[in-house]
């Protein structure tokens, strides 16, 4: 799994000035004779990023309510700008960049109304937030300071972090008698998934405030002799209130490692968010793809589990794989022999153009414990980071991991994280149309390396039924992933039911099922992101059988022409290398895996 962050609601943004200056310079540059045409989408793209950027380090306070109505203003102005330009005048290229753009602001208007309810959701969690705002809001416009107003303000600012707290205490004492107490404050009552976002609100706006604080602090007398000690009061108070919210509230007290609260997004976002993805299945279809995708894992695996001597007993089988670990301080060779391995075999089979250079740069570390809290596995990228136990671990935890991270697992993912897997796509994306970044999707960057292990297992990489599991663990996981997230997303799952379908239906250790669901639902990644390895592999493997099997393109052509063309949903890597005729208000229609049955 790559590390590239994953803040679903948090993405690039677009300037409308900007946009139209660079369209109008570049319709009119002149190209050399018999030179290639320049891309005219390609600097507005480049232009969206950088405005983005701009924006966000001014309008850095996500719950603010300046920074909402900004972004949408600017987003609704990027649309009708957009709806000026002359897409039947554009080539193949430009047109696919255009209607990516337009999707890609589409999409942030998504995640701009999805956000607002989230905090509308909270207010009466934070009625103090307005003071911090609006201390923050006077420093961004470079407002002069009013020293004694402000310390009168955080004074007040504490009193009403204390009575909302009594307010919620009350909540509590009428969860569980029944009744509220004579004579006290009105109960706020809340649910834990509510409570546990205002966690991090709270924290957002300790840090805003302290951001505030710190600009004046020791250069403004007048300030420090006024505010230092009622920001002092002010910070406790939110620290406590921070703790109060998380151990109460949500009922997660500072040591505890297994509870798990998530934000379960409904299915109109979801709907929003496939759309966005142009992806043209309901949950409900992608749940009967996963569970298509699952029964022929089943079926491998118990062929595997039949070779091995265990009959039909597949966790017998798994139990044994488990156990060809190496010994501790020995997973970083084995790492680099596997590393090797994946490269060898992409260059015999003759798949895809590996640069030297990219054989070389590699690295590799080790995950913390901590990390291996929300991620038991190893990551990718231009760093493999490898999860094994370390001293700090408990015996059990040591044995969880090592079995969670045996030869024939490893060996089925190295390549997955670095080559022809992720690392790969980094180093041929920072140098290929890496404009096109601003528009990444797990549903290439995971899909691409998840489909590699479908090519893999095609081509034989597996020659003993215990790799032959190990591939196999795998694919049946991405698909329990497709069945788990869109079930808890769609309401009908706990985070627990998420984690027993992961050690009865794979095979995972218990430690290391629940760092799967923590890290699904921690706000670490979007509600689809999980979805999105099996999916994207088998849009992958469609778009294969489609160009390659069909003779039009070798695999290694086909394999190239998607990393020169960048990060972007798969549907419009399709429309480029098969020269599909596109119209300005293309909509995505592309159904890969053919008729699925479930709610339309």
């Amino acid at each position: 799994m790559s590390k590239k962050p994953a803040l679903w609601a948090l993405r690039w943004f677009v300037s409308v000035a900007g946009m139209i200056a660079i369209f109008c310079c570049v319709g009119s540059a002149s190209q050399p004779v018999g030179a290639a045409p320049a891309s005219r989408m390609r600097p507005i793209i480049e232009h969206f990023r950088a405005d983005r950027r701009s924006l966000l380090k001014k309008y850095a306070l996500p719950i603010a309510p300046e920074r909402a109505t900004r972004m949408k203003r600017f987003y609704d102005d990027e649309l009708q700008t957009l709806a000026k330009l002359d897409f039947d005048a554009l080539n193949q290229e430009d047109r696919v960049d255009y209607l990516l753009l337009k999707n890609h602001v589409n999409s942030e208007l998504h995640q701009l109304s999805i956000v607002g309810k989230q905090i509308d959701e909270m207010k009466p969690l934070l009625p103090f937030a307005g003071t911090i705002i609006g201390l923050d809001d006077s420093l961004r416009r470079m407002a002069p300071c009013d020293p004694q107003k402000e310390a009168g303000q955080l004074t007040e600012m504490v009193r009403t972090i204390a009575q909302v707290r009594k307010a919620e205490e009350e909540g509590l004492s009428v969860s569980a008698k029944g009744n509220a107490q004579s004579g006290q404050v009105a109960p706020i009552r809340v649910n834990k998934i509510v409570a546990n976002r205002a966690v991090f609100a709270v924290q957002s706006l300790q840090r805003a405030l302290k951001r505030q604080f710190d600009f004046y602090n020791g250069y403004d007398p007048q300030f420090t002799w006024w505010v230092a000690e009622p920001y002092k009061q002010a910070d406790q108070a939110l620290g406590d209130y921070a703790n109060f919210l998380k151990e109460k509230l949500v009922g997660i007290s500072a040591d505890d490692k297994t509870t798990i609260i998530g934000d379960p997004v409904g299915r109109e976002a979801l709907m929003a968010e496939l759309a966005d993805n142009m992806i043209p299945y309901t949950p409900e279809q992608l749940i009967s793809i996963a569970k298509t995708e699952m029964a022929w894992s089943m079926r491998e695996m118990l062929k595997a589990s039949r070779e091995m001597g265990y009959g039909d007993d597949w966790h017998k089988a798994l139990e044994h794989v488990k156990t060809m670990h190496v010994a501790p301080g020995g997973q970083p060779a084995l790492i680099r022999k596997l590393a090797l391995e994946g490269i060898d075999f992409a260059e015999k089979n003759d798949l895809v153009t590996i640069p030297a250079l990219a054989k070389e740069t590699w690295r590799m570390d080790m995950m913390s414990p901590q990390r291996q809290l929300v991620n038991p596995f190893f990551t990718g990228g231009d760093i493999i980071s490898v999860s094994f136990p370390t001293d700090t671990m408990t015996y059990d935890q040591r044995m969880m991991s090592m079995r969670g991270n045996n030869i024939p697992f490893a060996r089925a993912t190295v390549f997955h994280e670095l080559i022809p897997g992720h690392y790969l796509q980094e180093y041929m994306t920072d140098r290929y149309r890496n404009y096109r970044q601003v528009f990444a999707t797990p549903f290439w960057s995971e899909g691409n390396a998840f489909y590699w292990e479908m090519i893999y297992w095609d081509k034989g990489f597996a020659t003993t039924p215990e790799e032959r599991v190990g591939m196999l663990f795998w694919r049946l996981h991405r698909s329990a992933r497709i069945i788990f997230t869109m079930s808890f997303h769609l309401g009908l799952w706990t985070p627990k039911q998420c984690v027993d379908f992961l050690i009865n239906s794979v095979g995972h250790e218990p430690d290391n099922a629940t760092a799967e669901v923590r890290r699904s639902f921690d706000g670490s990644v979007g509600p689809l992101y999980q979805c999105a390895y099996m999916v994207g592999a088998l849009q992958f493997r469609a778009l294969h059988k489609e160009l390659v099997d069909s003779g039009k393109m070798t695999n290694r052509q086909f394999h190239d022409a998607i990393l020169h063309e960048n990060e972007m949903p798969i549907e419009m890597l399709r429309a480029i290398l098969t020269g599909q005729k596109l119209t300005k208000d293309y909509t995505t229609q592309w159904k890969f895996y053919g008729p699925v049955a479930g709610t339309n």
